[in-house]
Parts: structure tokens; sequence; C-alpha cells
């Protein structure tokens, strides 16, 4: 196992994780490793619709239908001729 050392750890973020820690009922040592594993395993969404789904999905309560695809139109001109 590695160790890490974090130095000049802001006064307010350690109070912070002490009590955190101490809410979930485990050391401050503990606690860091519980978030460093939670945030770098979480997967990331990769696209907005993955996000949308994400935030307000069918377990949310919310079914997103899913958009047909057409070929992009032309853009505007804008021109004076």
């Amino acid at each position: 196992m590695a160790t890490i050392t974090i130095r000049r750890l802001d006064d307010r973020l350690k109070r912070q994780l002490r009590h955190r820690a101490t809410a979930h009922g485990c050391s401050m040592e503990e606690e860091v490793r519980r978030i460093l594993r939670d945030s770098l395993e979480r997967e990331r969404p990769q696209s907005f619709i993955e996000i949308a789904t994400e935030l307000f999905g069918p377990e949310h309560g919310i079914d997103l239908p899913e958009l047909p695809r057409g070929p992009m139109p032309d853009p505007p001109d804008f021109s004076k001729e």
C-alpha cells in the first residue's frame, strides 16, 4: 500500500474532514480514502444526453424520449446581393 502526505491543508478543511469522519464513524484517514475512492471510481458522463439522463432519467420519474436525427440544415445566408 502507498502512503500519501498532504501538506498545508487548510484548518477549515481539516475541521470539516474531521466532522465528516465522525459522522461516518471512521478515522479521518479512512474518510479521505473513501472520498478519493468514490471520486476516482465514479464514471464520468461523456455527453450532454448522458448527463441529462443521469440527472433527469427514468429513475428520477422523467422519461426522456430519443429524438430522431436528420441531416444538418444549410446555414442561413446573410449576405446581401
